[in-house]
């Protein structure tokens, strides 16, 4: 895979490439120092994913949501490439907001993720695909608030709102059903079940996985 990482730092940028060149299964096209190079990098290299910091001073963009709205331009002029937002903070206010106009190809990472290659590597592997990846530890936060203030009926069970912390992760079915020790069969029926209760119709446009986790936060 052909990447280009943005961030203003360098050391940053650096630790990113060398971490990315290292696994052998990503090729840095190229480092970039702020959201308006980034445009032009994708112009000129190319690349199938973009990882870029979601503040960036300078360029054409909202300040301290200048990675965001690169990535939206960056998906809506290059439809096919995927774009890894790295945080640092994990108010869910940032996440929805990359995600507003729909999930597919997106992934919002928090930046002490950068450390740990096979978290990184499989954001940027989900979003070359077309899948999207929210930080688990966004999930985590937001899951406990939301139980302590909740007192709706049609709330999700406990049981389905694990397999929503897991779907956060990136897991697949089979790979939720390995963590929580349940059969793949019982992790489909969750799935399905967390699918109808927030009201997430099957769409091309929409990961819906993503979505529910979104959604369930949301509401």
């Amino acid at each position: 895979m052909r990447v280009v990482v943005a961030d203003d730092h360098y050391l940053v940028r650096e630790g990113v490439r060398r971490l990315l060149e290292t696994s052998g299964e990503a090729v840095v096209a190229g480092t970039v120092g702020s959201a308006g190079e980034l445009l032009d990098a994708m112009r000129r290299l190319r690349p199938d994913v973009v990882i870029t910091d979601i503040r960036m001073p300078g360029g054409p963009f909202r300040a301290g949501f200048e990675g965001i709205d690169a990535a939206h331009r960056v998906r809506a002029e290059h439809a096919g490439v995927g774009v890894v937002v790295l945080s640092q903070f994990s108010d869910a206010l940032y996440a929805f907001e990359l995600f507003k106009h729909g999930t597919e190809g997106f992934a919002y990472l928090l930046k002490d993720r950068v450390g740990d290659l096979e978290e990184l590597l499989g954001a940027v592997r989900a979003v070359a695909g077309g899948g999207s990846v929210i930080d688990p530890k966004v999930v985590e936060g937001l899951l406990a608030r939301r139980a302590v203030r909740s007192d709706r009926g049609e709330d999700l069970t406990p049981r389905e709102r694990d397999v929503l912390r897991e779907m956060a992760h990136g897991r697949s079915n089979g790979g939720i059903a390995r963590a929580l020790h349940l059969s793949v069969s019982a992790v489909e029926k969750n799935v399905n079940s967390i699918f109808m209760k927030l009201g997430l119709e099957s769409s091309p446009d929409t990961h819906r996985r993503v979505a529910a986790v979104l959604a369930y936060l949301g509401a």
